[in-house]
């Protein structure tokens, strides 16, 4: 076992995260006990942020104590990863739309006592803005909406401190099925940039998900 990122493991060819909540199971991931800890695998195929792992991904901003925005978090499978990560010592927003994944994110958090879910959209920052106190870390987002690049903008205008950090998963068939995705991609990182985000890495997340690309920029402004 070797720790790649704070809190984040590689047990031979998988990776894995030191579960806050021991003996409860999210996606019926396997568990691995070690001595007096519990680790749970983390599969890239149902988690965007571990497929950028799998495929290089340098820099993982999300580390203990942070505070993390999580726009289109669905029903809480990466979530509870992050909420591994950041221990009790952070805070995890949740931020979804649907109501039906919701409801699982809700058993998700009963056991997580760092994640707050809110059924909101993440198009309208101003509605969520009375449950964060200050201003966060790390903005996390996975929604499968025309404009992502905007969403995101306009998230971390309003909730991510500077100096802080952005990560994107981009869904290409989302936002244009006619266009070629690595031109969806060079679009969405152009219009980051013009709103002053620093872009940092590129992932590309295939072949764990298809047309798709986790973005990570940093706010300095």
């Amino acid at each position: 076992m070797r720790e790649i990122f704070p809190n984040v493991y590689k047990i031979k060819n998988q990776f894995a995260t030191q579960s806050i909540a021991p003996g409860v199971r999210v996606y019926d991931e396997k568990i691995i006990k070690q001595n007096s800890r519990e680790f749970r695998i983390w599969n890239p195929e149902k988690s965007k942020l571990c497929a950028a792992i799998h495929n290089g991904l340098k820099h993982m901003p999300i580390k203990p104590g942070s505070n993390v925005l999580y726009l289109g978090a669905a029903q809480g499978t990466t979530a509870s990863h992050i909420s591994d990560i950041i221990t009790t010592s952070g805070l995890l927003i949740c931020i979804d739309v649907a109501t039906k994944p919701f409801e699982k994110l809700l058993h998700v958090a009963e056991e997580r006592e760092n994640i707050i879910p809110l059924l909101a959209d993440a198009n309208n920052p101003d509605d969520y803005s009375e449950f964060i106190e200050e201003k966060v870390d790390v903005v996390y987002q996975d929604v499968a909406q025309k404009n992502q690049a905007e969403i995101l903008i306009k998230n971390a205008n309003m909730h991510l401190k500077k100096n802080g950090y952005a990560l994107m998963a981009v869904k290409a068939r989302s936002i244009d099925v006619a266009k070629k995705p690595e031109e969806i991609f060079k679009q969405e990182i152009e219009t980051l940039k013009k709103a002053g985000l620093i872009i940092e890495e590129v992932v590309n997340l295939a072949p764990h998900e298809k047309d798709h690309v986790l973005i990570l920029a940093k706010k300095v402004k």
